[in-house]
């Protein structure tokens, strides 16, 4: 069994910044890959960034230029710093692990509040 773990979240004005951290911890042989999705009230889960294994990322139109993904693979650990935050980018922000035996795992998410 995985468990993720994340924090970091919190409230912050309009065009300030927050940096997530997901921490992975348990049976871990090798991780594909670990990405963040968020989901804002009464909406669908949503992608908002991906790493893989080898170091590659993959933003939503949405944040590209803003959020960047990186990650310790040494501490199983993948960040999100956020910078120029929106009101839109309010959610819940959650951690998922793609892990080499073929199952995914969501951490159970962190809260982050933008006021205008």
């Amino acid at each position: 069994q995985v468990q993720l773990v994340e924090s970091g979240g919190g409230l912050v004005q309009s065009g300030g910044s927050l940096m997530l951290s997901c921490a992975a911890s348990g049976v871990i042989f090798r991780i594909d890959h670990m990405a963040w999705y968020r989901q804002a009230p009464d909406m669908p889960r949503e992608f908002v960034a991906t790493i893989t294994n080898g170091g590659r990322t993959n933003y939503a139109d949405s944040v590209k230029g803003r959020f960047t993904i990186s990650r310790d693979s040494a501490k199983n650990t993948v960040y999100l710093q956020m910078n120029s935050l929106k009101p839109e980018d309010t959610a819940v922000y959650y951690c998922y692990l793609d892990h080499s035996d073929g199952m995914g795992y969501w951490g159970k998410g962190t809260l982050v509040t933008v006021s205008s």
